[in-house]
């Protein structure tokens, strides 16, 4: 096996505050936050003189992070934050929640809007996306009744 797991998704932002807050909202936590230049930054990411504020967000379950990052320099190129869900290359991060109306009431409060509806599939979940800070999509899932694992939603989905 080559991939050990998944270390994290990362998120291009404009405004970080406001991007940490709703993810905080959301039941992330903040893990750390730190700005990012120099040599071996400009390797990995293939730009010069890059410099970039980035935050690392935590899912409550310890096993999930994701990393929102703010560009300084070089200037951001291309925007896709209203691009529409299948848009060629788009990102959607879809998060496990325990109440999902809860939830978008708590999120509406920082601007949340539901895309399409909240709908139920079968008898296994209720989920919707939503756009979030910036629009970015954001998918949203409650799991209903006794199900034990994602294997098991796969396969009622092939039934």
């Amino acid at each position: 096996m080559t991939v050990k797991r998944m270390d994290n998704v990362g998120i291009v932002v404009e405004d970080i505050d406001a991007a940490i807050a709703f993810f905080t909202e959301l039941g992330l936590d903040l893990e750390g936050r730190a700005p990012i230049e120099g040599a071996w930054a400009d390797g990995v990411t293939g730009l010069r003189d890059m410099r970039v504020e980035i935050a690392m967000m935590r899912t409550p379950d310890g096993h999930g992070r994701l990393e929102l990052s703010r560009f300084l320099a070089p200037p951001v190129v291309a925007d896709h934050r209203n691009a529409p869900v299948n848009a060629l290359g788009y990102l959607r991060v879809m998060f496990a929640v325990e109440d999902i109306d809860g939830t978008l009431a708590r999120l509406g409060k920082r601007g949340a809007t539901v895309v399409g509806e909240v709908v139920q599939y079968r008898d296994a979940y209720r989920l919707c996306y939503i756009r979030g800070p910036e629009g970015i999509l954001i998918g949203l899932a409650q799991q209903l009744g006794q199900q034990t694992s994602r294997t098991n939603a796969v396969e009622r989905a092939q039934a």
